[in-house]
């Protein structure tokens, strides 16, 4: 796997072409509170205790795929089932989980596998005390990003011996993006008017993009990456182009840039790309004609 710094002081051609500084300008615009919803991500603002918070993302966040509405009403049955996150999976045994959730389904997530992800959350707390604590365990200082440390972390929460085909967690080594836990890492790590964060230890400059397919499609019309797929690959090659405007905080314009998209709001993705030209010229894309 290709690490970031691997590409030898290599700069991004984009932000000769674009401006960074309007990434500034649309992040202080629209990265509040307000413009969360519809997003999973509202559900951590429910808990003021990182404790419960981490377990509350981990689900909500492993949900976060379909159709937001259905992501938002199952991660809901399931966070009012439970009440406190943390005294509930510590204190919750099998059988009981198996009654509470008899039936659930989500896409292709059964009761099963959710029974068995919360055993297996439990296992971890009991090893490690939070999951903050096992994700801490399995990340070096010499690392350049998150990515060893998230491959030993879904280890621990999904051995490739038992669950090698789960649903609710991807596997870093096989090259998928993990943008669920990569989404999971920001909310947690980050904390700004929209990331709530709670974890420590961790420096949000480790950070991978969670790369979805509205930030991909951006990214590959701004030049930050030339990958068809939206795998691993290409969202380390994002990451390390928004290293060169924020290298401290790469994902820091995650969840303004991905608002245009998730939306469907044409005037705030227009809004956007005006906030990104340059004095020199206009985008290289067309925009859509608004009369056609």
């Amino acid at each position: 796997m290709e690490a970031i710094g691997d590409r030898s002081g290599k700069s991004c051609a984009a932000w000769h072409r674009w401006s960074p500084e309007g990434l500034d300008v649309f992040y202080k615009k629209y990265n509040k509170r307000r413009y969360v919803h519809p997003d999973p991500l509202e559900f951590l603002y429910r808990y003021d205790d990182a404790a419960d918070r981490e377990i509350a993302g981990l689900i909500a966040s492993s949900f976060a795929y379909g159709r937001v509405k259905q992501i938002l009403a199952k991660t809901g049955l399931v966070l009012e089932k439970m009440g406190p996150p943390r005294d509930f999976v510590l204190k919750t045994g099998t059988p009981a989980l198996e009654r509470l959730f008899a039936g659930f389904k989500h896409r292709l997530v059964t009761a099963e596998e959710l029974v068995f992800f919360l055993g297996r959350i439990r296992k971890v707390l009991e090893k490690y005390g939070s999951l903050n604590e096992c994700f801490l365990a399995g990340l070096k200082k010499t690392d350049d990003t998150v990515l060893p440390a998230l491959t030993e972390f879904v280890e621990a929460l999904c051995p490739a011996h038992s669950c090698s085909r789960s649903t609710l967690l991807s596997r870093p080594e096989k090259g998928s993006a993990c943008k669920r836990l990569n989404l999971y890492l920001r909310w947690m790590i980050r904390k700004d008017d929209v990331d709530p964060g709670g974890w420590k230890g961790v420096s949000p400059k480790k950070l991978i993009v969670p790369l979805d397919t509205h930030l991909h499609s951006l990214s590959r019309d701004l030049g930050l990456t030339g990958r068809k797929q939206a795998d691993m690959k290409a969202a380390i090659e994002i990451t390390h182009a928004f290293r060169e405007v924020s290298p401290d905080d790469p994902v820091r314009y995650d969840f303004t840039l991905t608002r245009p998209g998730i939306q469907n709001d044409r005037e705030l993705r227009d809004f956007l790309y005006q906030c990104l030209e340059t004095k020199e010229g206009t985008p290289p894309i067309k925009k859509e004609n608004k009369n056609e």
